[in-house]
């Protein structure tokens, strides 16, 4: 059908859109035409292609104890928040692969799972990571050894808004491009993390989530809907900071001050937990914090 007249076309729409639900649709649905948005796009498929996945997987098999293939990049990478750039590039290359088609893409994505998997093996426990001393680490917060600031959790740079970027890129490269290796290191490491905190009182777990976490509770309850088992649910509302979550059920904005790349995370964990749980209390406070961000700030 054809419009001579714009406005006749935007009433229609309109009309229609009134009837309609949003659908999400897939990133290989969609492919970019010549433009600034294709342009963006191959500045960014080029700098994924630089970057030296041996290197990225470093802190990872030092943590592990298996031999390096390159030694790993420099600045935050060597400096406390080591591994982090590993989880973000997982999700950069399973996003590029599904909307380019590169298949050197998928090649690297492959085999950082499988290296990753093969660290996971080697420790034994589930668990993968990169940060610093991270097996010391972690027996502390499981005996309940916690003190943390807001970007500090026992002299560790954000250990798990760190390895938080591993479980969402371990998540993208099994639900975008269907790597079910990366699945069973996702569920393994989720499996993990649950023993971690196990032993903790709700009053302890609240403590590690004053330092930053990135959207551990999104996790979480992505894990849910990939395997329909309700530990990782529950494990989802154990790891929602309710000091940024009570006010806003409360219809307070107590925000000022916060660092905004923290709190966003958390609070599409809480939406989503809201949509799994139809807790319409939760919805209500996550719609409550978007009308405030956006209409007031």
């Amino acid at each position: 059908m054809k419009f001579k007249n714009l406005k006749y076309l935007l009433i229609l729409i309109c009309v229609e859109s009134s009837f309609a639900q949003m659908q999400p649709f897939k990133l290989q649905d969609v492919k970019l035409t010549d433009g600034m948005f294709k342009k963006a796009q191959n500045v960014d498929l080029k700098y994924i292609l630089e970057l030296n996945p041996d290197k990225l997987l470093a802190p990872y098999l030092i943590d592990a104890g298996l031999p390096l293939k390159a030694n790993r990049y420099g600045n935050w990478e060597s400096s406390g928040l080591d591994g982090h750039i590993g989880g973000h590039y997982l999700s950069a290359l399973a996003m590029m692969y599904a909307s380019t088609g590169n298949v050197e893409l998928k090649m690297r994505l492959d085999y950082m799972v499988n290296e990753l998997a093969l660290c996971q093996a080697k420790n034994g426990n589930g668990y993968v990571g990169g940060i610093p001393n991270g097996k010391v680490f972690w027996e502390r917060i499981d005996k309940g050894d916690i003190d943390g600031s807001t970007f500090g959790l026992n002299n560790t740079w954000v250990p798990i808004y760190n390895i938080h970027k591993l479980f969402a890129g371990l998540r993208d490269a099994y639900e975008i491009t269907d790597n079910q290796q990366a699945k069973q290191v996702l569920i393994g490491l989720g499996d993990w993390f649950i023993e971690l905190i196990k032993p903790l009182s709700t009053e302890q777990i609240q403590h590690v989530l004053d330092t930053e976490h990135g959207g551990i509770n999104e996790t979480f309850a992505d894990l849910y809907i990939i395997t329909k088992d309700k530990k990782y649910l529950d494990a989802a509302k154990k790891l929602s900071h309710l000091k940024l979550l009570n006010p806003l059920l409360e219809k307070q904005d107590k925000l000022t001050g916060l660092h905004a790349n923290t709190q966003i995370p958390k609070v599409i964990g809480f939406e989503k937990i809201a949509t799994l749980t139809h807790n319409t209390d939760w919805e209500q406070a996550s719609e409550y914090f978007w009308q405030s961000v956006t209409q007031t700030r």
